[in-house]
């Protein structure tokens, strides 16, 4: 019953997922940073789909992460400077910035948090507490830190052209605000969901989380 209640799961979550990923690709704003925007998403369902056998996820974990894709194909399809949604936002509360890349980046680590978590949890000897907590804290930084790293690279291989996927907006505070921003999603994560996700747990592999 727990394979078949992550496929009901999983059905609607992939269809809906997949038309975003349908309607970003038509006509996006820049074709390059869609492409960039996107890989990580192609990427991510790809591996779920090869580990889903032997490594099904709680639901949680996957309405989450459909939840990150679609929040990387908007700002693909729109780029994260000129989400209209957001520009609407900038003009009532006089923001001096489109600031959708915020929400990208606290979802870098609201996200990563959780799935962090399932995976210490379920692989390791870790148990929840402070040790937990911290970890998952140290690898969200790590994931935010790492794709910094990326738009540096990538800015330094093409130049102008990637302006559009940094997203900067001539900030000079950005990188580090975008790390700020996905550690206040991985705090907020453990904080808000982490009693959810042990029940999650315990149902799905009761064996495993008899403990609770």
């Amino acid at each position: 019953m727990r394979p078949l209640m992550n496929r009901l799961t999983l059905m609607p979550l992939a269809g809906t997922t997949g038309g975003v990923f349908l309607w970003s690709a038509i006509n996006p704003h820049d074709l390059f940073t869609w492409w960039l925007e996107v890989l990580p998403v192609i990427i991510g369902y790809g591996i779920l789909a090869l580990t889903y056998k032997n490594f099904p996820l709680t639901q949680l974990a996957y309405w989450l992460i459909a939840i990150h894709a679609i929040i990387l194909m908007m700002g693909g399809h729109y780029t994260y400077a000129h989400v209209p949604l957001f520009d609407h936002l900038k003009a009532v509360f006089g923001w001096t910035r489109n600031n959708y890349d915020k929400v990208g980046h606290f979802a870098q680590g609201f996200i990563p948090a959780i799935i962090a978590r399932e995976i210490l949890l379920r692989k390791t000897g870790l148990t929840q507490g402070k040790m937990l907590f911290f970890l998952v804290v140290c690898i969200c930084l790590a994931i935010s830190a790492t794709y910094e790293l990326i738009e540096w690279l990538t800015a330094v291989a093409i130049g102008s052209a990637a302006d559009e996927f940094l997203g900067s907006q001539g900030d000079v505070w950005d990188t580090q605000q975008d790390m700020a921003w996905a550690l206040l999603g991985a705090l907020a994560a453990q904080l808000s969901l982490s009693g959810r996700h042990d029940g999650q747990l315990k149902t799905l592999f009761p064996n495993q989380f008899d403990y609770h």
